[in-house]
């Protein structure tokens, strides 16, 4: 196997982790999916080819986490959740992905979420009804995030593709 080959599939396994990493907190996400166009771009041997993907599949990456970010952020805020909660929410996610395997991230980051906006305003239902309006904004963001690191993939395979066919 040559070192191309090698650099191609190692730079598509970490893709698919960064991916991942989109939906998975504890995995990273556009910033390995970023330096994977880069590793590609310098030693997968694709030219001008490498390049125009990187530049692409980067601009993808950062629009993804900037509107990723600002789209929660504006939520929250609009709601009036401190970061407090969301905080409290990813420690306890954290927590609760040791103790129940595979859904233990939500669940814990609900839980943690809620139980610090019940003690925030002394209210139930509106410690429901603001930690509903949480994880909405959390997944909105999170599936922002997600469509556009699929489109930095996506533009990689076609760079990939282009490589292999004109190279």
């Amino acid at each position: 196997m040559n070192v191309e080959i090698l650099v191609t599939v190692l730079c598509g396994l970490a893709i698919l982790v960064g991916v991942a990493g989109t939906v998975i907190p504890v995995l990273p996400g556009g910033f390995l999916i970023a330096l994977s166009l880069l590793a590609w771009a310098i030693w997968g041997r694709a030219g001008a080819t490498g390049w125009v993907v990187f530049g692409i599949g980067l601009v993808f990456v950062l629009v993804g986490m900037a509107a990723s970010a600002v789209l929660t952020g504006r939520k929250l805020r609009e709601h009036r959740i401190p970061n407090r909660s969301v905080g409290i929410g990813l420690v306890v996610g954290v927590v609760g992905m040791f103790v129940i395997p595979v859904v233990g991230l939500v669940v814990g980051f609900a839980v943690g979420l809620l139980l610090s906006e019940v003690q925030r305003t002394r209210n139930f239902p509106v410690a429901v009804r603001t930690s509903i309006a949480a994880l909405k904004a959390t997944g909105l963001g999170i599936l922002v995030e997600f469509g556009l690191a699929c489109l930095a993939a996506s533009t990689w395979v076609i760079g990939v593709w282009v490589n292999v066919a004109t190279g």
